[in-house]
């Protein structure tokens, strides 16, 4: 009997174990049936939030001889043209009216990151009388509705005499009570012995907040910097209640405009549309890989 005889026959690997498996975040096996559903389910998310964008934009790209209401309806249009961008801008001063909602946006971002970064790491890292307190307060902002309020920041901001001024539109959101706890959040996910260290080390709490925790916590920054942004563009109640010179209306209001009690043109209103969310897409692609992050990013790696 030669040495190839005496050799054991190869193990066949079964069909089932050499295809791939799938499997989730925990390494258990997901089944085909499963993966399936769970991709229906995600593009019926994924039309439900993108598709009225997509109808939007895809109106907006149609030439007056399309009709927008015919049945069944044409999602792409059949002479794609760019003249209602134009029309909007002359049917209304759009680009002044974006310059003010970027004013108004700009310096919402601003104040709330930097006013909600000091509030959240005074009420995480310092050590003072009423913190628990201070802390509940911020809680219970958040449950109070806008519409509750609105009547007592109007007659403050007349009181101030910033009624019909951007600083009378900024003022009542320069720091939002969600975006202070949400930098508490993360100022305490920090190991507080990093800044014990550097505290034996002689810095001050100034030194610590700005070289040690702030870098830290990028992530729930541009959190707070996207939905301030998105809070302030997309506004449309409280500077129309404060606003009563057209020079100064934000683009929300302006937008208004497009349609009316003898004027309705769809194609108009999506433009106008585009125009507004066009920003916000710019802003959160530039900061998405920060955004992602999270709040849990406080801890530390390795």
């Amino acid at each position: 009997m030669s040495v190839l005889d005496k050799a054991p026959p190869a193990r066949r690997t079964p069909a089932a174990a050499r295809e791939p498996r799938v499997t989730d975040e925990h390494g258990r096996r997901v089944r085909g049936w499963e993966l399936a559903l769970r991709y229906v389910l995600l593009l019926a998310v994924l039309a439900l939030t993108i598709g009225p964008f997509l109808w939007q934009l895809s109106t907006s790209l149609k030439g007056p001889t399309e009709d927008i209401y015919s049945s069944p309806p044409t999602f792409l249009p059949g002479d794609p043209t760019l003249h209602n961008y134009a029309r909007v801008a002359d049917t209304i001063p759009v680009w002044d009216y974006a310059l003010n909602s970027l004013k108004v946006a700009t310096a919402n971002v601003v104040t709330n990151c930097a006013g909600a970064a000091l509030a959240g790491y005074a009420l995480a890292r310092l050590r003072y009388r009423g913190r628990r307190a201070a802390t509940l307060a911020f809680i219970l902002a958040m449950l109070v509705p806008v519409e509750g309020i609105i009547i007592a920041q109007f007659t403050s901001m007349r009181d101030l005499g910033l009624n019909n001024t951007l600083i009378g539109v900024v003022l009542p959101g320069c720091i939002g009570a969600m975006n202070v706890l949400l930098m508490r959040n993360a100022f305490l996910n920090l190991p507080y012995e990093i800044e014990e260290a550097a505290f034996v080390d002689g810095a001050n709490v100034w030194q610590r907040f700005l070289r040690i925790a702030l870098p830290s916590v990028k992530g729930t920054l541009a959190v707070v910097a996207i939905f301030a942004f998105m809070g302030a563009w997309d506004d449309f109640l409280w500077p129309l209640i404060v606003l009563s010179d057209p020079s100064r209306f934000t683009l929300t209001i302006g937008l208004n405009y497009l349609h009316g009690t003898f004027a309705n043109d769809e194609r108009l209103v999506a433009a106008g549309t585009i125009i507004a969310v066009a920003p916000l897409i710019v802003l959160f692609a530039c900061l998405q890989r920060y955004f992602f992050r999270g709040v849990g990013e406080g801890a530390v790696k390795g």
